[in-house]
């Protein structure tokens, strides 16, 4: 998922997790007689830090809470996680979002959190600094450690809101629901899963190539996609002269990749895949001719695939997920026929590149296989949410003959970013939130009552910048 690029081509922008967000200050609203601050500084383990709150009818509190390194053996030492709270009132449903990366700092509700007029707590995945123990041990970056997490927390906060809960997350972060889903079951009481990518078998990655055969309308687009990418080939020496200039003047350095023209290839294969994740067809018209300068091509370059996103101060804050990516989670492996003979580094495209080398990798096949055959025969409540022209949706969860009030849907056109139920058809949408209000014991007619959707529409920024691959 990356843009910065694939998003991790990020699993990405994921923005399926459009929030809604506002910048006008408001007095808190403070429960009377038994306050939340009391009671969540009462939590061992917990600190809490109460700050101005910038929606209204809510209360922003920054938490960290103290986690084991390894659930297995907490002997072995603790690190502070880092959690945000919107706090609305204890006896709503309390909304448990993840990026699967670095929780944002600013206020914003998720598509379920306003959808149900409820709570919402952002958790910051393990490893993800501030919360990374020090010195970080690696080989405890992993889904059933992260979901541990997950069940620690929640079961310290239902001690204050005993209401219904619902997990939610878009790219990473969806896996992160689904994953946690499938460790703890009976944490929460319904999943909203979006954009979540399922490479059960990571050494067969045609869904992308198939994807990319077909994807959109417009064949022309298509077409003028691939030929562009070949033209950046054809213009290394110029790209890879602006490139450097560029990190030069940022300060930053290609020590991980080890070269500037490994970091071009790795970027130009991106390009394809990153356009149709964070773009919609109708900007097909931006793509540059073939014979436009070099200038303009790299700028589009730079705006698609980002020139600088394999140097070592971008991707240093993703090493977290490139490390689980090369582990237990898979990656695509697209291949890039129309590239051929002009690449030199397709082999590279992987995550092992974008961990320093003294971190050791080994991929564990078997994590990916068991989470999709839970899915398949255990799922209850789950929701899973994809855009239409979306790369990542090329390998989707699927529910199976053994899931429970589960479903898949895709937005028609959409692609990795957007607040995505909002975006199904009329009859999909109705359906979508009739399910989610149902699992978070709300009515339609109590939400019609009480829900106000403050003014502004933003998405969650921790979902605009993700990295590679």
């Amino acid at each position: 998922m990356r843009n910065l690029s694939r998003g991790v081509l990020a699993l990405l922008l994921a923005a399926g997790l459009g929030g809604l967000g506002g910048t006008a200050h408001a007095a808190p609203v403070r429960a009377g007689g038994d306050d939340v601050l009391t009671r969540l500084k009462a939590i061992p383990g917990m600190t809490v830090e109460e700050k101005t709150s910038a929606l209204s009818g809510y209360r922003w509190f920054w938490l960290n809470y103290r986690q084991p390194v390894d659930h297995r053996h907490p002997e072995r030492g603790w690190f502070e996680q880092r959690v945000l709270l919107e706090h609305k009132s204890a006896d709503r449903p309390m909304v448990l979002y993840t990026s699967g990366y670095n929780t944002p700092e600013t206020m914003f509700l998720s598509e379920p959190t306003a959808l149900v007029d409820g709570n919402q707590i952002s958790v910051e995945y393990r490893y993800f600094t501030p919360s990374r123990p020090e010195p970080a041990v690696w080989k405890k970056d992993t889904i059933w450690q992260a979901a541990t997490d997950e069940h620690r927390l929640i079961t310290a906060l239902k001690t204050i809101y005993h209401g219904k809960w619902i997990s939610t997350g878009a790219s990473k972060g969806g896996m992160t629901a689904t994953y946690h889903k499938r460790f703890y079951p009976s944490d929460v009481d319904g999943t909203v899963a979006y954009v979540a990518p399922n490479d059960v078998n990571n050494n067969d990655d045609s869904a992308y190539d198939r994807f990319f055969k077909t994807v959109g309308t417009d064949p022309k687009c298509r077409a003028n996609l691939e030929s562009l990418q070949r033209e950046l080939l054809k213009r290394r020496p110029e790209i890879l002269a602006r490139m450097t200039t560029d990190a030069q003047k940022a300060g930053y350095t290609w020590k991980i990749i080890k070269t500037v023209d490994r970091a071009f290839e790795n970027s130009v294969m991106d390009f394809e895949w990153a356009f149709w994740q964070y773009h919609l067809q109708s900007e097909c018209a931006d793509v540059p001719a073939t014979t436009a300068s070099t200038d303009v091509i790299y700028s589009y370059f730079d705006t698609i695939s980002g020139a600088l996103t394999y140097t070592d101060q971008s991707l240093e804050p993703y090493i977290p997920y490139y490390y689980q990516a090369g582990t237990q989670l898979g990656w695509p492996s697209p291949q890039f026929k129309h590239l051929r003979p002009l690449l030199r580094y397709e082999s590279s495209y992987q995550p092992r590149t974008y961990v320093p080398s003294d971190i050791p990798m080994r991929f564990d096949p078997a994590a990916m296989k068991d989470v999709d055959h839970w899915v398949r025969t255990h799922a209850t409540h789950m929701m899973f949410v994809y855009g239409q022209n979306d790369p990542w949706g090329a390998e989707p969860f699927r529910v199976g003959p053994g899931s429970r009030d589960s479903a898949v849907y895709v937005a028609p056109g959409q692609n990795h970013s957007g607040r995505l139920i909002a975006k199904l058809p009329d009859a999909q949408r109705a359906r979508a939130t009739a399910d989610l209000l149902r699992w978070a014991g709300v009515s339609p007619s109590q939400q019609a009552r009480t829900l106000s959707i403050p003014p502004q529409v933003a998405e969650d920024p921790s979902l605009a910048q993700r990295p590679p691959l």
